[in-house]
């Protein structure tokens, strides 16, 4: 098979099944079904690059940096750019299938697969780290500090950092 020919037939695939195990964009769960759609009816393109970063995410659960997504596109396609990936979650963040945070350190990262929104919470001294979830009494001590304000807390964006009761 000559490479024109190896090109042709490569390009007849569906482009999930060329970047992840799913053989089509079907086969995928929600809300990364729907996700080429959604893309689409935003007037923009569904690429084999944001299949690869759709189905990295798609295989992930929790908290990913945009470097690991980076590194697991990379492994598809060598290709790969930083700027391609992290445009892509940008367009993702927006129509709400991940969600952008900062952990203790200001590394970003973001919540895959998550619930629901939530904070953090890290133990600077053994590097803990637990959920801040919706209705805690932690999540209810963050609102209520600014409640007075009339400031509504974006519990994503919290992250707190101190010395857990092992460590003290």
């Amino acid at each position: 098979m000559g490479l024109l020919q190896y090109v042709a037939a490569w390009a007849t695939v569906p482009i999930l099944s060329r970047v992840t195990s799913h053989a089509r964009t079907s086969d995928l769960d929600e809300p990364w079904r729907s996700v080429p759609a959604r893309l689409r009816a935003r007037g923009l393109r569904w690429t084999p690059q944001r299949g690869a970063v759709v189905g990295a995410l798609a295989r992930s659960d929790g908290h990913v940096t945009g470097a690991e997504i980076v590194e697991r596109c990379r492994e598809i396609d060598p290709a790969t750019t930083p700027s391609t990936v992290y445009r892509t979650l940008d367009a993702l963040e927006e129509l709400g299938v991940v969600r952008h945070a900062h952990g203790a350190t200001g590394q970003e990262e973001y919540h895959v697969g998550a619930a629901s929104e939530h904070g953090h919470r890290y133990c600077r001294a053994c590097g803990g780290q637990w959920d801040i979830v919706p209705g805690s009494a932690a999540a209810r001590a963050i609102a209520g500090a600014f409640e007075a304000d009339g400031f509504d807390v974006d519990l994503s964006h919290v992250t707190v950092v101190g010395r857990c009761a092992d460590c003290d």
